[in-house]
């Protein structure tokens, strides 16, 4: 309980409750605000649910969360009378009743949020069997269970899209990089409709341009279908030739074998599967049980602190500590018939270990081959699908050797030629570096003979020089060039924009024209839809107009009709009913209030009197009861009058009480 409580109250104190409490605060709540706690955690949950429960009666409050608590499916722990007590605990506020619930809320909150969500539009409303004769009613009725079941659709179809990893952000890009591209695309459709009204025959055109793609689409269907039925031959084949093979195999394999020989396959094979069905799969299957029981036992334990594991950390180390002493003395002892045991056991934990290894070994041998005949039949189905071709068997394959081997002649001789080449290459290389050392220890020279002369640095001044000469000629016939290309360059634009202003200006003036034309066309479209629109709407008012006469029809058919079975199906006959019965109902109740206010204030005296009567028998019976101790004549005498004086005060009483329960019970009180 301890845990519950700490869980509950780190749990609130965070986002979204935010309620700083601790401990002490939480488990000295009174059961009011410990209500109002619960409350607030459902209204997390289903935001209806934001109640104040002091503005509310407890009845009320009860049934709502019984209620919520039954669509988010808590079960109370226990059996039936345990639920009549969660039902109390939970309208009283009873701690042992509210931690439960609020641990099973704070444990699984987005879950219970998801779970609400979705009860606001999966819990079918239940309409009464006579409410769906009405045809509307009926339709209404479909409607919303067609619109439940779509729901139902788009929710998983949301999430998975949830979960397949799309981001919004990519998918607004998405969308607003195909907008764009839907813009760029209808402008293009408006221009080439434009050049194209201008041609003659267009429309003739277009509809010959609509067949040609129609027979491009279905030329592309049938190629897609040939290829499938193509690759469909192809696994046909591939399945024919495999199971030739196996077949071819199976022959080979009966020919070539003997009785004894395959006796002795089958034997082996029979020693391989008995050991691993008897041996090998129960004691894995064993392993894996107790993993599992050692799971569910760690997963069903509480959550453990710093200082229990602390606490495990000494445990094991004293079991260990133990585990060796125990180790030492049996060494100490150093019996020689344990020794010989201990020696057995081990060589046959050896040999076990060993038949273990060698099993698992052929076990991923076998694996192996099936993997390798797997990727030999992809690599045979790719080659099939690359070249064409099929495998090459027996003389194909020597011919093809052959080839392959004349193709190496001829890439040996090719080898040794790059090899002569490649050797030709290193000894030019070591040359240039001879070339470069050699250059390198001639500018030494000379720098130390200017040096010696005073004039240092004069041979790199003088390339320097001559350098930036030949660059400064090559820059100036650069600039000679550009200046005339430039030249050349505006004149040219000049002339034609020119050209395109005098080749342009027609098509400005037809333009214009046409902007005015487009402009009053647009005008005309926006009319027509609106009064396209204007007419849809007179037909849908005409439509539901129909409906509602042919119903007004119908309804006065019914009613005018002399057929009684006809006369109860109209509506009116079935309110008229129902008004009359409730307005009988409503009489019957108004006489039974009427009855009940008559008999109040006298049942009331009766009952005063009832226990009155009882106090004044139990005051007789005690004093009966102490006058006991006297003789039995004194004690004769007052029986005697004790029993005429309750005959008097009974039969009184009697005559006052109206309630015939009541009289039944002095009469049967009187005859004893």
């Amino acid at each position: 309980m301890s845990d519950q409580i700490k869980f509950i109250v780190d749990n609130l104190n965070k986002e979204p409750f935010r309620k700083n409490y601790n401990l002490i605060t939480f488990d000295s709540l009174e059961p009011m605000q410990l209500l109002q706690v619960l409350n607030d955690v459902l209204a997390e949950i289903d935001p209806k649910q934001v109640v104040d429960i002091r503005e509310e009666m407890p009845e009320q409050t009860a049934k709502r969360m019984l209620s919520l608590l039954g669509i988010l499916k808590y079960k109370p722990p226990g059996n039936a009378t345990d639920m009549s007590t969660f039902r109390q605990g939970l309208v009283i506020g009873s701690k042992p009743v509210i931690y439960p619930v609020l641990h099973w809320l704070l444990q699984r909150t987005s879950e219970l949020k998801k779970r609400a969500y979705l009860a606001r539009f999966l819990i079918k409303l239940e309409v009464p069997s006579e409410f769906l004769q009405d045809e509307t009613v009926a339709d209404t009725n479909k409607q919303y269970e067609e619109l439940m079941e779509a729901f139902k659709t788009l929710h998983k179809e949301c999430e998975q899209l949830k979960t397949s990893g799309f981001s919004t952000a990519e998918i607004r890009r998405d969308i607003s990089a195909m907008e764009e591209e839907k813009d760029q695309l209808i402008k293009r459709v408006e221009r080439l409709k434009k050049r194209v009204e201008t041609v003659q025959n267009h429309q003739r055109m277009l509809k010959i341009a609509r067949q040609l793609r129609v027979e491009k689409e279905r030329e592309e269907f049938l190629v897609q279908q040939k290829q499938e039925q193509k690759n469909q031959l192809f696994h046909a084949v591939q399945r024919l030739q495999r199971i030739q093979n196996q077949l071819k195999s199976m022959r080979h394999a009966a020919a070539d074998a003997k009785p004894e020989s395959l006796m002795k396959r089958l034997e082996e094979e029979i020693k391989f599967n008995s050991y691993m069905v008897t041996e090998k799969f129960p004691k894995e299957l064993e392993s894996k049980k107790k993993e599992l029981h050692f799971l569910q036992k760690v997963v069903s334990e509480p959550a453990m602190g710093h200082s229990d594991l602390l606490e495990l950390e000494s445990k094991i180390n004293e079991i260990n500590t133990e585990i060796n002493q125990l180790i030492e003395k049996k060494m100490m002892r150093n019996e020689p018939i344990e020794g010989k045991l201990s020696l057995y056991r081990q060589q046959a934990s050896i040999i076990s270990r060993k038949k273990e290894a060698k099993a698992e070994e052929l076990q991923e041998a076998k694996e192996k081959l099936a993997n390798l005949e797997r990727e030999v039949s992809v690599k045979t189905n790719q080659t099939r699908e690359f070249d064409g071709t099929e495998v090459l068997k027996g003389d194909d394959f020597k011919r093809y050797v052959s080839k392959l081997r004349s193709k190496s002649t001829v890439f040996k001789k090719k080898h040794q030629i790059i090899a002569g080449f490649k050797a030709e290459f290193g000894l030019l290389q070591r040359t240039e570096e001879l070339l470069k050392q050699r250059h390198e220890n001639i500018q030494h020279q000379l720098q130390t003979i200017e040096d010696k002369k005073g004039i240092s640095g004069y041979s790199y001044t003088q390339e320097e020089l001559e350098r930036v000469s030949a660059l400064k000629t090559e820059v100036d016939e650069m600039k000679g060039r550009t200046l005339d290309d430039m030249s050349e360059m505006v004149k040219k634009l000049n002339s034609l924009v020119s050209e395109k202003k005098s080749a342009l200006a027609p098509v400005i003036k037809e333009l214009r024209q046409l902007r005015q034309k487009c402009q009053e066309v647009r005008g005309l479209r926006e009319e027509c839809l609106q009064e396209e629109s204007r007419y849809h709407y007179t037909n849908c008012m005409i439509k539901n107009l129909e409906i509602q006469l042919r119903r007004a029809t119908d309804e006065m058919k019914a009613y005018v009709s002399s057929d009684q079975q006809e006369k109860r199906k109209a509506i009116r006959e079935q309110y008229t009913k129902n008004i009359a019965e409730q307005e009988n109902l409503g009489k019957k109740l108004r006489e039974k209030q009427k009855a009940v206010r008559e008999s109040h204030g006298p049942n009331m005296k009766q009952a005063k009197m009832w226990r009155d009567f009882e106090q004044l028998m139990e005051c007789k019976k005690q004093c009966f009861l102490k006058q006991q101790s006297q003789t039995s004549i004194g004690q004769f005498r007052y029986q005697w009058c004790l029993r005429s004086f309750m005959r008097q005060e009974t039969t009184f009483t009697l005559h006052k009480c109206k309630h015939m329960s009541i009289k039944k019970h002095v009469v049967f009180f009187l005859m004893q």
